[in-house]
């Protein structure tokens, strides 16, 4: 079996396992030496193509709206990172729209939290991280 790692899409939501999922892809994608892409899904109406800033335009300061987004390539352009990008995916079936995006553009890994809910909170609530795990075409490492 040959593993092809070529780059990295960290989902982020700007809660605090997420913000622990952002410094783990930033570190991973340091040591790997590989691009980083931050993506973070909306449910909104405004259409199902996602919204998408390339490297060039976030280090030029074109931020996205989306605190998550800035949190997460702020912390990113202060590690030192420059092939970076951000995307805003438009979608209400979260773990679906993440993995439809990751195959969509050929990502190798996905990098995402969990808030560790278990028992009848989890059974209530769910697990994006679960269903994306078992959605993905790639490997997926949860952060907790």
């Amino acid at each position: 079996m040959t593993v092809t790692m070529d780059k990295i899409l960290c989902a982020t939501d700007g809660s605090a396992p997420s913000a622990k999922t952002v410094t783990f892809a930033i570190e991973l994608a340091q040591r790997l030496a590989l691009p980083l892409s931050f993506l973070t899904v909306v449910d909104t109406d405004d259409g199902d193509t996602p919204m998408i800033w390339d490297a060039e335009a976030l280090i030029a300061g074109k931020m996205p709206v989306d605190k998550p987004l800035i949190l997460a390539i702020e912390q990113a352009l202060k590690a030192g990172l420059r092939r970076i990008a951000a995307v805003r995916a438009p979608g209400s079936e979260i773990a679906k729209t993440i993995v439809d995006y990751a195959e969509k553009n050929s990502y190798h890994h996905i990098v995402m939290g969990s808030a560790g809910l278990t028992g009848a909170k989890r059974f209530l609530i769910g697990s994006v991280a679960a269903d994306v795990v078992n959605l993905a075409h790639c490997p997926v490492t949860v952060v907790r």
